[in-house]
């Protein structure tokens, strides 16, 4: 009798009824444990999607954590009186949605658009619902004896399938806790006592770093690798740097150094080789901007520390702008400068203080040439928009007040050359 054999016989036991009503009673348990903590914490209704509770009820950690506990123990009290075998069933299933649950909650709150995280997610799946399969049927102790008895030599060292994948497996496990702890420390601590968005990000950054470096130690020396040979790895990496990566390590260093300075915020308006924009996001190796058009560049971070840079939100948000008008010399000075400065006044996005000024800049060959200054202190919501709006008040203006606007003159002399 094989393995599926002797599973299907297991079920076959009349207190079948029993087991099933058992298992119903531990999921409702469960489930109503998961909706009690939810209301109680807020993370249920919340959009913020939380290792526990995901988005709903059932979707975190939680649930399968307790559905596992509550089914186990009822297998162990109910196989003192009869079979189980259903129960058995639940146990693994159980086990690999817990772990898949929690690597993929993880994951979605620390790297909540990332492609490589879905993946590794599926992959990952796939494995644990395959295990299930193996402890069910009863094939999983044949397997781990057919990968124990598959050997690899490294060097000196000599290992078999099935410790290579546990040690995958434990280290993998070490470095999704780090991340949990991180995203854990960044949502409680980091965003209600560091205000600033810019210094709260390099904090989650060093905080993330640093776990990871902790967990990656603690992980290969529960595998064994002997970290004494990881100064070979540092040496290398240090030449690999100092020749072909100097570039990328430049990059790195200076988004932690605009990070740290806080020369730069995010929110911040700045203009960089005539792009002007938006900082909507300081990396660690570039710097995103957005112009008001929709466009955004790309810019490394040693350019913005070897270059000069224009913040145009760092000491003051207000800037200048000007519109320039020409008109004709028989008109009166100062009344073309009060229709300037009264069309300047006319838009709302124009400062009354300090206020509008007209000034007469040249004396042109078509006209009296003057430029209209006016101050805005919301240059986020684009210039453009402003300078138009001015412009058409200014020719508003001189329209009602019977101010022309003189069209180019210019002198053509015709010479007629003698007949031959």
């Amino acid at each position: 009798m094989n393995a599926f054999e002797k599973l299907l016989q297991g079920l076959a036991h009349p207190g079948l009824a029993w087991e099933i009503a058992t298992l119903v009673g531990c999921l409702a348990l469960a489930l109503a444990l998961c909706w009690i903590a939810g209301r109680a914490m807020g993370d249920r209704t919340s959009g913020d999607p939380s290792v526990w509770f995901g988005r709903g009820i059932v979707d975190g950690l939680l649930f399968p954590l307790l559905a596992l506990v509550f089914t186990y123990s009822a297998m162990w009290g109910l196989g003192q009186s009869q079979s189980v075998a259903l129960l058995r069933i639940a146990v693994p299933i159980l086990v690999s949605l817990a772990g898949i649950r929690f690597l993929a909650r993880v994951l979605t709150v620390v790297f909540p658009a990332s492609a490589l995280a879905r993946l590794i997610e599926r992959l990952f799946s796939w494995l644990a619902w395959l295990a299930a399969v193996l402890w069910i049927v009863g094939l999983l102790p044949a397997v781990t004896q057919e990968m124990e008895s598959i050997r690899f030599t490294f060097g000196k060292t000599r290992t078999s399938l099935l410790d290579l994948t546990g040690g995958v497996l434990s280290a993998g496990a070490v470095m999704v806790v780090a991340l949990w702890i991180s995203a854990v420390l960044e949502r409680r601590v980091l965003q209600q006592t560091v205000s600033d968005l810019s210094l709260r990000k390099v904090a989650a950054n060093t905080l993330r770093a640093t776990l990871l470096l902790v967990g990656l130690l603690l992980a290969l020396s529960t595998v064994g690798v002997d970290l004494t040979a990881l100064s070979v790895l540092g040496g290398a990496l240090g030449v690999g740097l100092g020749f072909g990566l100097q570039k990328l390590a430049a990059n790195y260093v200076s988004g932690f150094v605009i990070l740290f300075e806080r020369s730069l915020r995010i929110g911040d308006t700045v203009r960089v080789d005539n792009f002007e924009g938006e900082v909507m996001d300081i990396k660690t190796r570039y710097t995103l901007i957005r112009a008001p058009n929709g466009r955004e560049s790309v810019v490394p971070n040693e350019k913005l520390i070897t270059e000069r840079i224009e913040n145009l939100s760092l000491a003051d948000s207000r800037i200048l702008l000007s519109s320039d008008v020409t008109v004709g010399y028989d008109v009166d000075v100062q009344r073309v400068q009060r229709v300037l400065v009264d069309a300047a006044l006319a838009v709302p996005r124009v400062l009354r203080d300090p206020a509008p000024a007209a000034r007469l800049v040249r004396l042109g060959p078509d006209g009296l040439e003057f430029t209209l200054l006016y101050w805005i202190d919301d240059p986020v919501n684009g210039q453009i928009n402003v300078r138009s709006d001015t412009n058409l008040q200014v020719l508003q203006g001189l329209r009602a007040a019977g101010i022309e606007i003189p069209s180019p003159q210019r002198v053509v002399q015709v010479r007629m050359t003698p007949p031959a």
